[in-house]
């Protein structure tokens, strides 16, 4: 299907939708800096193929969608959640099986806690407590720490912004599975070629939370799914077994060798994992 851009909470956001209509709809949250590229077609379809209408949408900054001065945001993370139920709205749907990424399981959170209305399910992956815990978790690996604080990116060279990214995404795969560089690198072209600033996505990284009082993530209703892979060296394992006993009856899926985010060779599971979840959560 083509892309749409849309009206939401009075900014433009470019979206595409997958499969029918009529079916029990998905809305996909991708992470920090991410388009909604990163939620692969291949993937989408499979979700679609298992009978769900399936959107997905650049977040602010990334993509086709509203950007702003890097370093200079014109929005808030409240924004980005606000956001997410203005597609559902776009689309004419009341409420959604929601599922998020990274920063994206972040804001599906804080959408279940702020819109619980909209959200039929949670399906979190490769995330942690979007709210404050007063629980020990242990921090992101040495070597990824290492990564951030050292390498160097020149955001205005396309080149040098496409190599960072493929080392960046070989870091977070975690090094348990094969990693595909030629389809990586692919991916990462189509997104820096298509985006109307690609180095606006680092307003990601200094967006401020906004002015919204939070009831705790143990208010949240929606059947929630946590999937976490165990080579994950942004948010270790912990981080996913504490979201799952923070959220009344979550359930863990634990992804042995899996790195953070979605990789390919993991489809297929998360996939049915969320057919299996949405289907029993009804619409």
């Amino acid at each position: 299907m083509a892309e749409r851009t849309i009206e939401a909470n009075g900014v433009e956001l470019c979206t595409e939708a997958f499969g029918d209509p009529g079916d029990p709809p998905i809305l996909l949250v991708m992470g920090g800096g991410g388009s909604m590229l990163w939620w692969e077609e291949g993937f989408c379809r499979l979700l679609a193929d298992g009978g769900r209408f399936v959107m997905r949408y650049d977040l602010r900054a990334t993509g086709r969608s509203v950007t702003y001065e890097p370093g200079h945001p014109g929005y808030t993370g409240a924004d980005l959640v606000a956001d997410a139920a203005g597609v559902l709205d776009a689309y004419g749907i009341r409420a959604a099986h929601v599922v998020g990424v990274s920063m994206g399981g972040a804001l599906a959170q804080l959408v279940a806690v702020d819109f619980p209305d909209r959200v039929l399910s949670l399906t979190l992956i490769s995330t942690s407590l979007a709210l404050g815990s007063r629980r020990a978790l242990p921090p992101s690996t040495e070597e990824f720490r290492r990564f951030v604080a050292t390498e160097e990116v020149d955001w205005s060279d396309a080149a040098s912004v496409i190599d960072y990214l493929v080392d960046y995404s070989r870091l977070l795969d975690g090094g348990r599975h094969p990693f595909d560089e030629a389809a990586l690198r692919d991916l990462v072209r189509r997104d820096v070629d298509r985006a109307r600033d690609f180095s606006a996505a680092q307003n990601h990284g200094v967006i401020q939370d906004g002015e919204v009082e939070h009831e705790p993530l143990s208010s949240i209703a929606a059947p929630t799914l946590v999937i976490h892979g165990t080579a994950d060296p942004m948010f270790p394992l912990e981080h996913g077994e504490a979201l799952a006993e923070e959220i009344s009856n979550a359930r863990l899926l634990v992804l042995e060798g899996a790195g953070h985010g979605l990789e390919r060779a993991d489809w297929e599971s998360v996939a049915r994992a969320i057919l299996e979840h949405t289907a029993a959560t009804g619409r």
